[in-house]
């Protein structure tokens, strides 16, 4: 049997994806082109890629029918209610970004937070007899979240399914306020609309998710953990520096606290130590100031194209949940 995995079929979530797979070294392929909906990745036989809406690779993650897929964190959460028992989020990727919030009109300027929301409910009640209607297409996530902060549906607002442009339902007065994904914001403010200084949601991005309904066995867990090593052990090369120095000897043990590690020591020019450490990118640079201060003599940083580490802790994770079950 075939590992299976998903990514998004089309705009700008399949070239997101296409580029990270890429940059691992995993080239995508699609049969007979753009319209091929099933492809692979060179290099790999029992791989198989399919062609899925994002929605579609949650659905098919969460019956089993798909070993591991390219979607975003809010059409997990709000398409299958058990997603932690049946789901693992395995790399967030740092595309696909979107916060499902929630937004009241402009002109409620007294309603800033949900205990807010929760004050023009009891006044709509009084007053017209009903509870503020709210237009949304996330209706698992929405009760969720206003449970956690004591509003019940039907009891304190009235969930309406939105099919269109849910922006626009407040000023069409088929709803009173809404919950809606957003990016910039710019949408929610062009049609007179603000977020509720406590109403995000969820921020959400896409994710590499695996399904724990899927058919694993030894086959498809070689295979995803072959290429699970290689997204790995780019992400480990983006995010570390490779510093080399020299030092005399009496220097080394100072050095080596400074940069909370020990180096790979191997004999320099005029029986002096040459270090070799793997560093924190952000942290980089002022490290190697203080390791200059400290004798080291020579410093070099470079990065590297890969790293490639006996663990790998993503897989790991994986198997764990496996096994659980």
């Amino acid at each position: 049997m075939s590992l299976s995995i998903a990514v998004p079929s089309k705009g700008r979530l399949e070239e997101n994806a296409r580029q990270f797979f890429a940059r691992a070294g995993l080239s995508l392929t699609r049969g007979r082109g753009a319209r091929d909906y099933r492809g692979g990745i060179d290099g790999y036989a029992n791989i198989e890629v399919s062609y899925l809406s994002a929605s579609e690779i949650a659905r098919g993650l969460a019956d089993g029918g798909l070993h591991v897929g390219i979607t975003g964190l809010d059409l997990v959460q709000e398409t299958v209610p058990d997603h932690e028992a049946a789901l693992v989020p395995l790399i967030p990727l740092g595309f696909g970004h979107a916060d499902v919030v929630i937004a009241v009109p402009e002109a409620w300027i007294d309603v800033d937070t949900v205990a807010d929301l929760s004050d023009v409910s009891i006044l709509m009640r009084q007053r017209d007899g009903r509870v503020p209607r709210i237009a949304t297409k996330y209706l698992t996530l929405t009760r969720r979240y206003l449970a956690g902060l004591g509003m019940a549906d039907h009891r304190d607002y009235r969930l309406i399914e939105s099919a269109g442009a849910t922006e626009g339902a407040p000023a069409s007065g088929t709803a009173d306020l809404i919950v809606d994904i957003t990016t910039t914001g710019s949408t929610l403010r062009a049609n007179g609309l603000k977020v509720l200084s406590d109403g995000t949601i969820l921020k959400s991005q896409a994710h590499l998710v695996a399904s724990l309904r899927a058919e694993w066995g030894d086959n498809e867990l070689s295979s995803l953990k072959a290429v699970l090593s290689r997204i790995d052990a780019e992400a480990r090369a983006r995010t570390t520096r490779i510093v080399t120095a020299i030092a005399e000897d009496k220097s080394v043990a100072q050095i080596s606290e400074i940069v909370d590690a020990d180096p790979f020591i191997s004999p320099g020019p005029t029986g002096e130590m040459m270090l070799r450490f793997q560093l924190p990118a952000a942290d980089v640079l002022a490290t190697a100031d203080r390791m200059r201060e400290a004798g080291a003599r020579h410093i070099s940083i470079t990065a590297a194209e890969y790293l490639v580490e006996p663990d790998d802790p993503v897989f790991d994770l994986l198997v764990v949940k496996l096994k659980r079950l």
